[in-house]
C-alpha cells in the first residue's frame, strides 16, 4: 500500500519540539499508512525513533540572514518529499505552504501555537519602534493567506475570538501534556525544590520566580530553584545570570540553548513545586500555559499567581498555592508548602484528550 506522506515544518521549533514531535507527529505515526517527517531547527538531542523522519535545517541565529533564508530551505525539502499534507506552525512558512499547494496540490494546515502579531507587539523580543510594523506584517500575511489553507489548528481556546478570520476552518487542539506512562515524581529529601520551566523571558515571569525564591530561602534555607529552558534574547539571559549571581541555591539549565523535553521532565520528577507567574499583559489573557497542564499531569504542586481562569483549573484537584508574586506574604506561604495536594486525580490535562479530535481532522484533510 502506498504511504501517505505528511510533513510538519517549522523554522525556530526544533525537530524534537514537544507539540510538533511528541504530540502531532507521534499521533500520526501510530496510523498505518502514514509516512511522517518533521522539518525544523536542529536538536542537540540524539533521537531514537524510526517511526518519524527528521530533517533538520542548518542552524542560525534568531535575528540573522540565515533565518531569512530558512523558509527557502524548508521549501526545498518539501519539494524533495512532496507531501500530501503539510502542517506548518509559523507565519514564516505561510508563503511556502501556498507554493506547495500551487505546485503539487498539497493539502496545507496552519497550526497556530501563538497569536504571533500580539506577541510581537507586547513582548520585548524586538525594539519598540519596529514592533507595530512587524506585527502588522504578520497579521496581514495571516489574513491574506489563511483563506487558502485547508484547515487551521488552534493551540488555545481564546484564539477563536482573537483570530476571527480563521474561525470558520479551525479546530482547537489545546497544548495539553505528554508524560511517559512510567513517570513518577520522587522529590529530593531535605529540600524544597522549586522549578521554573519553558521560555525564559521577562514576559514569562522568570524574574518574579527568582525574587520569590530568594525571599523564601531567607526564611528556609531548604528552598532552592531550578530554572530550565531557553532564553531567546541574549540581553535577558545576561539579566537572569546577574539576578541569580551569588545564589548557590538557584541553578540555571539551558539558557543559551534549547533543552530536551526529557530533561525538563527529569527536573519535574525531582521537584516539590512548579512556578507559574506571568506578569499581566494583553498577550497572555485567556491563554493556559502549557507548563500548567504539564505540572498537573505530573501531579506537581503549583505556586500560582491569582489569575482566576488558572485558579479555576487547579482548584478541583487541590493543586496550587496561590501567590501574589508582586507582594508575597511569606509567612502565609511557608506553612502551605507543607500541605497536602492532589486529593483528586487531575483529568483532561493530557494530550490523549486532544489526540482523537486531531486524527479525525487529519482524515478529513486526506479524503
Amino acid at each position: 500500500m502506498k504511504k501517505r506522506r505528511i510533513v510538519l515544518a517549522s523554522i525556530l521549533k526544533p525537530v524534537d519540539d514537544t507539540r510538533m514531535s511528541e504530540k502531532l507527529a507521534a499521533s500520526l505515526a501510530k496510523i498505518e499508512g502514514y509516512e511522517v517527517s518533521i522539518i525544523g531547527y536542529p536538536s542537540r538531542t540524539k533521537i531514537h525513533d524510526d517511526s518519524i523522519t527528521r530533517m533538520p535545517l542548518q542552524s542560525f541565529k534568531r535575528i540573522s540572514f540565515g533565518r531569512l533564508m530558512a523558509p527557502l530551505a524548508v521549501l526545498k525539502k518539501c519539494i524533495q518529499v512532496k507531501p500530501e499534507l503539510l502542517i506548518v506552525n509559523t507565519h514564516e512558512l505561510l508563503i511556502v505552504s501556498v507554493i506547495n499547494r500551487i505546485l503539487f496540490g498539497t493539502k496545507i494546515v496552519y497550526d497556530i501555537q501563538e497569536n504571533y502579531a500580539r506577541n510581537i507587539l507586547y513582548t520585548p523580543a524586538f525594539a519598540w519602534p519596529i514592533r507595530p510594523l512587524l506585527a502588522g506584517w504578520v497579521r496581514l500575511k495571516e489574513m491574506l493567506l489563511t483563506p487558502l489553507f485547508d484547515g487551521v489548528l488552534l493551540a488555545e481556546m481564546c484564539y477563536q475570538n482573537e483570530l476571527p478570520f480563521v474561525r470558520s476552518k479551525s479546530v482547537v487542539l489545546e497544548n495539553k501534556a505528554v508524560v511517559p506512562a512510567n513517570f513518577k515524581r520522587q522529590s529530593s529529601a531535605g529540600k524544597i525544590k522549586l522549578v521554573f520551566t519553558g521560555t525564559l523571558a521577562e514576559s514569562t515571569g522568570v524574574f518574579q520566580a527568582i525574587s520569590l525564591t530568594q525571599k523564601l530561602h531567607q526564611l528556609n534555607p531548604k528552598v532552592e530553584l531550578e530554572i530550565i529552558g531557553y532564553c531567546a534574547v541574549p540581553a535577558t539571559l545576561v539579566k537572569i545570570k546577574s539576578a541569580e549571581a551569588g545564589c548557590s541555591f538557584i541553578k540555571l539549565t539551558g539558557g543559551d540553548h534549547l533543552v530536551p523535553h526529557s530533561q525538563i521532565l527529569e527536573a519535574l520528577r525531582t521537584a516539590n513545586f512548579g512556578i507559574v507567574c506571568y506578569p499581566p499583559a494583553p498577550h497572555i489573557q485567556g491563554k493556559v500555559p502549557t507548563k500548567l497542564y504539564e505540572y498537573l499531569a505530573c501531579q506537581l504542586p503549583v505556586l500560582l499567581q491569582p489569575y482566576a481562569p488558572w485558579v479555576d483549573i487547579c482548584t478541583p484537584f487541590d493543586a496550587a498555592v496561590i501567590v501574589d508574586f508582586e507582594n508575597p506574604d511569606l509567612e502565609q506561604i511557608m506553612p502551605k508548602l507543607e500541605g497536602s495536594f492532589y486529593t483528586t486525580q487531575p483529568v483532561n490535562v493530557t494530550w490523549q484528550a486532544e489526540e482523537a479530535r486531531f486524527l479525525e481532522q487529519i482524515r478529513k484533510f486526506l479524503i
